[in-house]
């Protein structure tokens, strides 16, 4: 790390890039980056740092400047053949990100599902107790100069996160996704331990996940669950419309009590994982209780607003696995209310993989609406059509868009759960918009 070059960010609006750019910005190093001109959520925190920001343009890149690429560019983006013809150092992201953590004790999240949840979580608690520098998968990253810690998501996705040489590892669970880089579970399952095999301290595993219960490795891999058969476990769960809250053990002795203000089972599960790396670590479990207790959650994961007497959820959900822990989630604190689940998917390659589970998991919906298929950097175009997600729901669905949001517009007092990758949350917004309209002009 050089303090007397500045960082540039070749795509600073991407979720890891921002995340990161403001790391090493709170770190005290000098930050720029440059993207295109759209809004997104996650350019709203480098404004606010005053981090400057330009749109894609060879002339952006001088002598003096040290290159961090984002991976949805190539090598022939302009800025970086700029950068190559003088001869400016170029890091990919994650290859930046691995050479940052080695300072640091380092704990990083991976895993199918959860990943930016646990995270968040992980990093709230953490930091609260002792100085850490920390990066989740929203878009959120903070850095401190004193930082003694470092939480990361870490993400599997054409095995980025084997840059990473972390001190822990959290892996919340194996499952089938990504289907245009990995052919097959089995393919993820390796990468996850490859991933393992790279840790420097321990291994803290789903014990619920049949998969990860094959992980092997030279470092202790602690499980956590709902079994005795787990190093660490949950009992006397307790699901209400304030949260959970749960007695945890370890190897079999009592541990502490905990309350999570988070709903769904996997959340129980994820604050596991935060419980056993910091015990791990031996952070004091009241400390460790109190900061659970008052985590307020991440961007774009399960984020609840009232319009009206409609309760409006944005979730990042885009795999089925994920659709049904949010349903669960809204089952959980609003168990008297209709769910109605909107779902726009993301990349054609996984819906085409998984059609038949989507089907079957938006159907947990009371009602169910969908978003036609989201037109990603990754991916244009493919075999399948919104249509052939609809006739796998064994139940009324309708399509609605931008343009057609009147199907929602009959709604007065239910749960609406708007669900995706993609640019749903903008859906959501309107809707919010015109809904609010309506029922103004209804007075």
């Amino acid at each position: 790390m050089n303090k007397d070059t500045i960082y540039h960010f070749v795509g600073i609006k991407g979720s890891g890039m921002s995340a990161l750019a403001l790391i090493l910005h709170g770190e005290g190093y000098r930050v720029q980056g440059s993207d295109i001109s759209k809004y997104f959520f996650t350019q709203q925190e480098l404004e606010n740092q005053d981090i400057p920001m330009f749109e894609f343009n060879p002339e952006n890149i001088r002598e003096g400047l040290t290159i961090i690429a984002g991976n949805a560019f190539g090598d022939d983006h302009p800025e970086l053949v700029r950068a190559r013809e003088l001869d400016l150092p170029i890091y990919r992201y994650h290859d930046f990100l691995g050479q940052v953590i080695q300072k640091y004790t380092s704990m990083a999240v991976t895993g199918s599902h959860g990943k930016t949840s646990t995270t968040g979580l992980l990093s709230h608690v953490v930091s609260h107790i002792q100085p850490t520098s920390y990066l989740i998968g929203d878009g959120t990253g903070f850095g401190d100069e004193s930082a003694n810690y470092f939480a990361l998501e870490a993400c599997e996705y054409r095995h980025h996160f084997l840059a990473y040489k972390p001190d822990y590892a959290i892996i919340t669970n194996v499952d089938f996704d990504h289907p245009d880089f990995y052919q097959s579970i089995d393919q993820v399952f390796d990468a996850m331990q490859k991933f393992a095999n790279q840790t420097r301290k321990a291994v803290v595993a789903c014990g619920e996940d049949d998969y990860l219960r094959k992980l092997e490795g030279d470092k202790p891999i602690y499980y956590y669950g709902f079994s005795k058969t787990d190093d660490v476990y949950a009992q006397g769960i307790e699901r209400g419309i304030n949260g959970s809250s749960f007695d945890v053990y370890i190897h079999g002795d009592f541990y502490h009590h905990f309350d999570l203000p988070a709903y769904g089972e996997h959340n129980i599960l994820n604050a596991l994982a935060v419980i056993t790396v910091l015990y791990l670590e031996d952070f004091d479990p009241k400390l460790v209780a109190t900061y659970l207790a008052s985590f307020p959650g991440v961007k774009r994961r399960f984020s609840a607003k009232k319009v009206n007497n409609l309760t409006l959820i944005d979730d990042y959900a885009h795999h089925p696995s994920e659709i049904r822990a949010t349903i669960d989630a809204a089952q959980q604190k609003f168990p008297n209310r209709k769910i109605v689940a909107i779902f726009q998917p993301h990349t054609y390659s996984r819906t085409i993989a998984l059609l038949e589970e989507f089907g079957q998991a938006l159907a947990l919906g009371d009602d169910v609406y969908l978003v036609d298929i989201f037109h990603s950097a990754r991916e244009h175009d493919g075999a399948v059509t919104i249509q052939d997600l609809v006739n796998k729901i064994p139940k009324p669905v309708e399509v609605i868009s931008r343009d057609h949001l009147s199907p929602l517009m009959q709604y007065q007092d239910e749960v609406l759960l708007f669900m995706g990758a993609g640019d749903i949350d903008n859906l959501s917004s309107q809707f919010e918009k015109a809904y609010s309209q309506l029922n103004l002009s209804n007075l």
